[in-house]
């Protein structure tokens, strides 16, 4: 087979990492991708977004299986015009990648089904929403409709953030014609968790827990980011949390599938908030969670490119997915100012002289006149296994002492110190 990765970050590295263990692979490529996914796949000059060129070359060389890593190609409409042509892909297409496209149809998809989620309203002119906003509370959660590379949630603690928040988004156009709608929500209270799962017609499968830290500082500090660092299985995923999730959530997702007319097959993020109430849903995502495929594919003992064939032909169902038994921890290395300014270019030391048994996901790198530097807010995810959550941490924190940039963050805290809520 010949696979075409899209996409440039940790979560394609993840990807490509794990497909280049499997048989019957002859060729990888990925596109852009990145200095570390350039070990294991061939990486092309293509912006993961220009469908055009991206079909172009797929048809050209004749390639059997397109994975797609990011959302906006698939926001976009990449896999409608694959498929037009006749060419295998994996992700949603475009109808389906609206859960994550827009928050509006999103909402309105868990409130039809009943999926229990937060209250909510939706808004395109500010003087109404400025009028209603009271009536939610404060702290309140205000979201941009469309994408907002991760950006576009705001939770203000009280009115005049409030209204600030709504001006920046809906007149001053902060995110862009993301902000041309609006949703603002109830704010939930409780422990935020997220699951992945595997997506036919017919099936959904959960894959093994991962836990995602997005504040930027030790003990949930800071403000938010990409994510800096996760670790499976998650503490807060129960089974009796999985029990409840699979029935109020996962199957009631599949069936309003079913009911309207989704064809849904590929990957999908749930975020969770788990509230005395139960578990919420805040939000979907149509594709692989980043970093939290570091740590869940490390652990995947089943080939990747079986189930995602398994799932092209609504046969998911078929195949049993099996995991390590050996827990796994991704600690993100980032630069200096991130998640707000930060410089690129700094060289990076260390990496080989790193223990075996620890696997480095570039996100943010390349190489210049020769060195490899930073390229990115988040640059590396290192990542290990071992018998216990707390053991795969230590194993990469040792291993961190030995890398070093200029201006290198990270947390200390991933994987050592579990949530406090639950003690």
């Amino acid at each position: 087979m010949k696979i075409l990765i899209i996409g440039g970050g940790g979560r394609e590295h993840a990807i490509a990492w794990k497909l280049s263990k499997e048989k019957g692979i002859e060729k990888i490529y990925c596109a852009p991708g990145n200095v570390g996914i350039s070990d294991v796949a061939r990486c092309l000059d293509i912006n993961d977004s220009d469908i055009d060129k991206l079909l172009a070359f797929a048809k050209e060389n004749k390639i059997d299986l397109t994975i797609v890593g990011p959302e906006v190609p698939l926001v976009k409409g990449i896999v409608d015009e694959f498929e037009k042509c006749g060419l295998r892909i994996f992700g949603p297409n475009k109808e389906c990648a609206r859960l994550e496209g827009s928050k509006a149809f999103s909402k309105d998809f868990m409130v039809r089904h009943n999926i229990p989620t937060a209250k909510y309203k939706e808004y395109i002119n500010i003087e109404d929403a400025i009028n209603e906003i009271d009536t939610f509370g404060y702290p309140v959660v205000i979201k941009a409709d469309g994408l907002a590379a991760g950006k576009g949630v705001v939770i203000p603690q009280n009115r005049e953030e409030a209204i600030q928040t709504l001006h920046e988004m809906m007149s001053d156009k902060k995110f862009g014609e993301a902000g041309n709608k609006i949703v603002v929500e109830e704010f939930l209270r409780g422990i935020e968790t997220s699951i992945l799962a595997f997506v036919d017609n017919n099936t959904i499968v959960p894959m093994v827990s991962a836990k995602d830290h997005k504040k930027v500082y030790n003990n949930e500090e800071g403000p938010n980011t990409g994510g800096m660092g996760t670790f499976s299985p998650s503490e807060i995923y129960t089974d009796k949390v999985a029990k409840e999730i699979e029935k109020e959530v996962l199957l009631k997702t599949l069936e309003g599938f079913k009911k309207d007319g989704l064809d849904y097959k590929g990957i999908l993020f749930i975020g969770l908030m788990i509230t005395e109430e139960g578990a919420k849903v805040l939000e979907y995502n149509v594709r692989f969670g980043d970093p939290e495929t570091q740590s869940v594919l490390f652990r995947l003992e089943t080939d990747l490119n079986k189930i995602m064939k398994a799932i092209l032909d609504n046969k998911l169902n078929e195949i049993n997915i099996n995991y390590k038994k050996e827990e796994a921890v991704c600690v993100m290395l980032t630069s200096g100012g991130y998640p707000e300014s930060y410089e690129k270019g700094k060289a990076i030391e260390g990496l080989n002289e790193l223990d075996d048994d620890i696997v480095v996901f570039h996100s943010g790198t390349k190489f210049t006149d020769g060195k490899l530097v930073t390229n990115g807010g988040r640059v590396l995810g290192i990542t290990s296994s071992a018998p216990t959550v707390e053991e795969a941490a230590k194993k990469v924190y040792e291993n961190i002492k030995r890398v070093n940039f200029e201006g290198m963050h990270y947390r200390k805290d991933i994987g050592i110190i579990l949530c406090e809520e639950l003690s």
